[in-house]
């Protein structure tokens, strides 16, 4: 697949506490890191995503007393998974991995989400109330984007919704995915679903790569 000169990578959280020994660690996650910063040189926009929260984030199981992580709970916005405490602003984990770091060099701009403390965001355009924008489809278009691959961290969330908005937004999206791990089989079908109705098109690294 040819990248063209109106593509833009989108890096999703290569953050460490998505990686091995991190506070939320997907399978595989550190694995990745080399590969994307080999599909970073072959773009000419890179931007990448950052987790960014705040102790008293709502999605936060400890933030909601008895309820457990990866349990469900109803929230303003609707329903919202509960998560390990993972990525406080200004902590180790929150830091991109080390392997990451010539993507991240390579980055045009960062785009914090979840930093509200009452609506945790997986997506790069959006937060989870739907409504909330991170200004990452103004900037594109700005850049003068019309089609984003996306890599990183984890495939069936951050990834996902990211990927999903990018479409709902007018963009092309492309999710590259051995450059991409999930947290659960089951979330993982249900992203493949999600993709395939939307027109979201799956590659492997290998071929942008040559």
């Amino acid at each position: 697949m040819d990248i063209r000169p109106t593509d833009a990578l989108l890096v999703i959280d290569p953050q460490n506490d998505f990686c091995e020994g991190g506070a939320l660690a997907v399978d595989g996650g550190t694995a990745i890191m080399p590969l994307i910063v080999r599909l970073a040189e072959r773009f000419d926009r890179v931007i990448v995503t950052q987790d960014w929260h705040t102790p008293d984030q709502i999605s936060f199981a400890s933030n909601n007393p008895g309820a457990a992580p990866f349990s469900e709970v109803d929230v303003a916005y609707g329903r919202q998974r509960l998560w390990p405490d993972h990525c406080l602003q200004g902590s180790p984990g929150a830091d991109f991995h080390s392997d990451a770091a010539p993507a991240v060099r390579k980055a045009l701009a960062v785009i914090r989400k979840g930093y509200n403390p009452a609506v945790d965001s997986y997506s790069g355009f959006f937060e989870n109330d739907r409504r909330t924008s991170t200004g990452l489809a103004g900037l594109l278009r700005e850049f003068g984007v019309t089609r984003v691959f996306l890599a990183g961290l984890a495939y069936d969330y951050c990834v996902r919704f990211t990927a999903e908005d990018a479409v709902r937004e007018g963009f092309e999206a492309v999710v590259i995915s051995d450059a991409s791990r999930a947290i659960a089989p089951d979330t993982a079908a249900a992203a493949r679903d999600s993709f395939r109705a939307l027109g979201v098109t799956e590659v492997e690294a290998g071929s942008l790569l040559g």
